[in-house]
Parts: C-alpha cells; structure tokens; sequence
C-alpha cells in the first residue's frame, strides 16, 4: 500500500505542475501540452493535482472534458483506492 500512497503523490505533484505550465505557456502563446497528455495524467492518478492547477491557475476550467472528466476520475480513483485499502 506504500507504493500506491507514493505513486499516487508523485503523479499528482506532476500533474500539478505540468497543468500550471501548460498555463503558463498559454500566458506567453508558446507550445502547449496537449490535452491529451494533460488528461493522461489525470486518468493515471493525478486528479487531485490536476483540480488543485485548474482552480488555483484557473486553466481548463471552460472545457467540459475537464470540467466533468477530472472530477469524475477523482470519484473513480477514490473508491479504486477505498476498495484496495481494504
């Protein structure tokens, strides 16, 4: 369960800071992070990361795939973690 609870903290420290960049060259009309990736990190644990850039940089808040998407992954990643704990 340690590796689950580190995974889970490393991802989500990524998925912060790759949201917040991608805000950043947003800002500055550079390349961008595809939404693509930006979603994979989500779906691959990063959900709480990803939420907490979207509404501290207040990126991505206007689409609905993240909108919706990433708080529903959180609930789904949740109960994933729930149901192993057990």
């Amino acid at each position: 369960m340690d590796v689950i609870i580190y995974y889970l903290i490393g991802i989500n420290i990524v998925a912060f800071v790759v949201y917040g960049l991608d805000k950043l060259l947003a800002k500055l009309r550079s390349w961008r992070v595809p939404e693509f990736w930006l979603l994979i990190l989500v779906a691959a644990g990063g959900s709480v990361g990803a939420y907490l850039a979207m509404q501290l940089f207040r990126h991505k808040t206007l689409h609905w795939k993240f909108r919706l998407g990433v708080p529903l992954l959180f609930v789904l990643q949740a109960a994933l973690v729930m149901y192993l704990r057990k």
